[in-house]
């Protein structure tokens, strides 16, 4: 059986749920959370672009480890698609590729209500996606034609929140998507105004949630302004500029926030996450840190899955909501139906502080 993979290095185990605001990067977003936490193992669970704001959920420490599960979340979003115009990025910031002419209000609404359900859906040539291993924004920087292989999405559910209209005809909209992993919102933009006989690109976007968790429960998610197309428009050509200089004031704020309201792998948070949860028995714990060979006996009140179910579970030490002791997260393992393995372990110290 093959050992468990410890993580030792941080100080801080620890969920962040972080909104990042309009014009910076994903990674420079982390700053914030390096700082108030002390820490360099901090790793998010899927990027925003730099004209994006909203959720950002950040791991850190042994949690980092975890990232892959919360990526894979469902994922909602609010978006200003602009029309008449799309960009070589999709977004305010790119090169006019094409104009086109507005469409009605008829036009948008009935192929707004298309793109709904299992759909294909061509990622943006500047994407983080790789090609032959080579990101494809590198290449589309470089002139390079990219050909980026068609996926499929879902979009579970979407509506129109306000339309502007310029003499008649469908200027700005805003609107909702509630999308499963892996879907560009600047895509479907691109795709539904083609639908409608007209261009498009995105003037903003805001995350709202990712899973469960939601934007309001973010730090500094109240220094984010409020997401409108007057906002939104007439920000853009300030976005690189004015709104991202946050005061030192509010960057100490955000920092304080972060240390408030991060949140340790408990059961609670586990569910959230999507794991099921078990818990040690007293005499285990030591053969679990040491990644002793695992099996059902470990565990109290431990359920087999069926035979054809996958299941990952977060492991607790403690016991069940009566036990006095607080339970401390000790890692993850995997049930393919048929046997029991590793995914990985805390180490004790990380777990204690986690």
């Amino acid at each position: 059986m093959p050992k468990p993979t410890k993580n030792t290095d941080s100080p801080v185990s620890s969920l962040v749920l972080l909104a990042k605001m309009p014009g910076k990067t994903s990674f420079s977003s982390l700053f914030s959370v390096k700082h108030a936490l002390g820490t360099k193992k901090v790793g998010h669970t899927g990027t925003l672009d730099s004209f994006a704001e909203g959720l950002l959920v950040v791991c850190t420490g042994g949690l980092t480890r975890i990232a892959s599960r919360i990526t894979a979340f469902d994922k909602e979003y609010e978006a200003i698609i602009a029309f008449g115009r799309e960009t070589d990025t999709l977004d305010p910031y790119g090169t006019v590729v094409r104009s086109a002419p507005l469409p009605t209000v008829k036009a948008f609404t009935d192929a707004f209500e298309a793109f709904r359900g299992e759909l294909m859906q061509r990622p943006p040539a500047f994407s983080a996606l790789h090609i032959d291993g080579v990101r494809s924004s590198d290449l589309a920087r470089k002139g390079v034609a990219v050909d980026v292989p068609e996926r499929k999405i879902t979009v579970f559910n979407s509506c129109i929140k306000e339309i502007r209209e310029k003499d008649g005809f469908v200027e700005y909209a805003h609107v909702v998507f509630h999308v499963s992993k892996g879907t560009y919102i600047r895509s479907l933009a691109r795709d539904i105004a083609a639908s409608c006989g007209s261009a498009a690109h995105l003037a903003g976007l805001l995350r709202t949630k990712v899973g469960s968790f939601r934007l309001e429960d973010a730090a500094g998610f109240g220094l984010l302004k409020p997401f409108t197309i007057e906002r939104v428009v007439s920000s853009v050509e300030k976005v690189h500029e004015a709104e991202i200089a946050s005061g030192a004031s509010d960057e100490q704020s955000v920092q304080a926030e972060i240390r408030q309201k991060m949140r340790s792998m408990t059961p609670e948070v586990a569910l959230e996450c999507g794991f099921k949860t078990l818990f040690l028995k007293d005499g285990y714990v030591d053969w679990f840190f040491h990644g002793k060979p695992l099996s059902e006996r470990l565990f109290q009140q431990f359920q087999p899955c069926g035979e054809s179910l996958q299941n990952e579970y977060a492991v607790f030490t403690g016991s069940t909501a009566q036990h006095a002791e607080t339970p401390m997260f000790a890692g993850i393992i995997e049930n393919n139906g048929h046997a029991l393995k590793y995914g990985f372990v805390m180490s004790e110290a990380a777990s204690q502080n986690n």
